[in-house]
């Protein structure tokens, strides 16, 4: 009998186009980014499929570029041919970058020390090619507005009104920043951890503090009385991307239960 290879964690960077994925986790009968990857994996090592875990559980349409996955290998690659065969056999849409072995224990949504997303617009005519990971937004925004607007999310408040409850609605939020370069305005938020949806509803308050449908004091009104869930809409998915993923010291498990999607 062959000799039996003992299975090799790894970690690494992953790059998709979420447009054609219905979202990171695994959903039976769906293209998803974790399926996929766990497929391939299966296909280059012992056959046996095993889970990938990721930092962040994006929603159907959200891309990445900074995502960080582990999972255990049973087969005989090398690191270096596994991220070789990888690139042979994965779809257009997803790429795996970076790949190293870490201890057996390593799960990247636990030793994440923060996670950053940035949502971006543009804000001029119709164009079909950059509105594919944009939203196209035709009025004028006012981004020193929505700068300022933004700076109220920083520091650790409950955001139940801005995403779905879970055990904690409490997240440290650590930076805000909108940025106008030409016709794209970009959101960069980043967190210890984020409820799901909660970016793309704070980018929706946002857009209407630039279009002067709101201000400032609606961020804070929505952050003192969280009781009083929001009507306002999230942005579309589309325009949303894990940029990066921070690792560190494991974090505590409950505070990223729950995730951006």
């Amino acid at each position: 009998m062959p000799e039996r290879v003992s299975p090799v964690r790894y970690r690494a960077r992953v790059e998709y186009d979420g447009t054609e994925f219905t979202g990171f986790q695994a959903n039976p009968g769906k293209r998803t980014v974790q399926g996929v990857l766990e497929d391939a994996l299966a296909r280059l090592g012992d056959g046996e499929r095993r889970r990938v875990d990721g930092a962040g559980r994006t929603d159907a349409g959200v891309h990445a570029t900074g995502q960080v996955i582990a999972f255990t290998y049973g087969g005989r690659l090398s690191a270096e041919a596994l991220e070789s065969a990888l690139a042979a056999i994965l779809p257009r849409d997803l790429a795996v970058r970076d790949l190293r072995e870490v201890p057996e224990a390593f799960n990247p949504r636990y030793a994440a020390r923060y996670r950053e997303y940035r949502y971006t617009v543009w804000n001029g005519p119709h164009s079909p090619l950059r509105e594919r990971t944009a939203l196209g937004v035709r009025d004028p925004l006012d981004t020193v507005a929505m700068a300022r607007a933004g700076s109220a999310f920083i520091g650790r408040h409950d955001f139940r009104a801005f995403g779905a409850a879970g055990r904690s609605t409490v997240r440290t939020v650590s930076a805000v920043r909108v940025r106008r370069s030409g016709r794209y305005v970009t959101i960069d938020v980043r967190a210890d951890s984020f409820l799901r949806g909660q970016v793309r509803r704070m980018v929706g308050l946002l857009l209407e503090v630039g279009l002067g449908k709101s201000d400032i004091d609606q961020v804070r009104a929505a952050l003192a009385d969280p009781g009083s869930a929001r009507k306002g809409a999230a942005a579309p998915a589309k325009g949303l991307c894990l940029r990066h993923v921070a690792i560190g010291r494991r974090r505590n498990k409950q505070d990223g239960e729950h995730e951006e999607r």
